[in-house]
């Protein structure tokens, strides 16, 4: 399975912090930096939100800087990458079929949403403001549309009511530089939880919601990416 960069900060999180321990010399990893000090992770009991609909702790910038300073020396023993692999590795993208049309592709889509109950509730043609902002005539179509579960949305937002950043879900279809056509999203696969002991504390009801949702958004995908009626 492709892991995303959310599982691999998630696995990063869940390795166990050694707070008093000096670290180990390892031949191997000579020209690895050492963070200074121990990692400290933005969780503290007493600023979890429990109920649903509970906002959790504001986590300061600084705190956060902390946290990915300490986390880079292990994040580039999985790679060095730069931003465009961060943005690549968190997609799931599929090519439409040849000969395909932007109309088609997003006929398609629409078709299959609708078959699965997905709720289409906006769209962006973001293509349409860079022309009458920028007066940037050169840039390929792209749209991006909103999708919703209500009930799935609920039952995220009562868990993690910050989650709401992340919703509506979304299905974005755009031409590449090459006129080629693309379906694109935001990688949902939480299969990476079955490796974590307790799986994070994720409900399985969330959990069955969040695999749903991304079984239907995967399904839709490939139908536009496919043209299929």
């Amino acid at each position: 399975m492709k892991p995303t960069l959310i599982a691999a900060l998630a696995l990063t999180l869940a390795l166990p912090v050694q707070a008093q321990q000096a670290p180990v010399a390892n031949p191997y990893l000579r020209h690895v930096p050492i963070s200074a000090g121990p990692m400290t992770l933005p969780v503290t009991p007493a600023g979890r939100g429990t109920r649903p609909y509970e906002m959790s702790r504001i986590v300061p910038p600084a705190e956060k800087e902390a946290l990915l300073k300490q986390m880079m020396p292990m994040m580039n023993l999985i790679a060095r990458m730069d931003v465009k692999d961060v943005m690549n590795l968190m997609a799931t993208k599929y090519k439409a079929a040849p000969g395909l049309s932007f109309d088609e592709v997003k006929e398609s889509m629409e078709l299959r949403a609708n078959k699965l109950n997905f709720k289409k509730v906006g769209e962006s043609p973001m293509w349409k403001d860079i022309q009458a902002v920028l007066g940037d005539m050169t840039a390929p179509r792209m749209e991006v549309y909103h999708y919703c579960d209500i009930a799935a949305g609920r039952a995220v937002l009562q868990y993690a009511p910050e989650a709401i950043v992340y919703l509506p879900c979304r299905i974005a279809i755009m031409e590449d530089a090459d006129k080629n056509i693309w379906v694109l999203t935001l990688d949902w696969d939480v299969a990476w939880l079955d490796s974590i002991s307790g799986k994070m504390g994720v409900p399985s009801e969330l959990a069955q919601y969040a695999k749903d949702i991304r079984d239907k958004m995967d399904e839709i995908m490939r139908a536009a990416a496919a043209g299929d009626i």
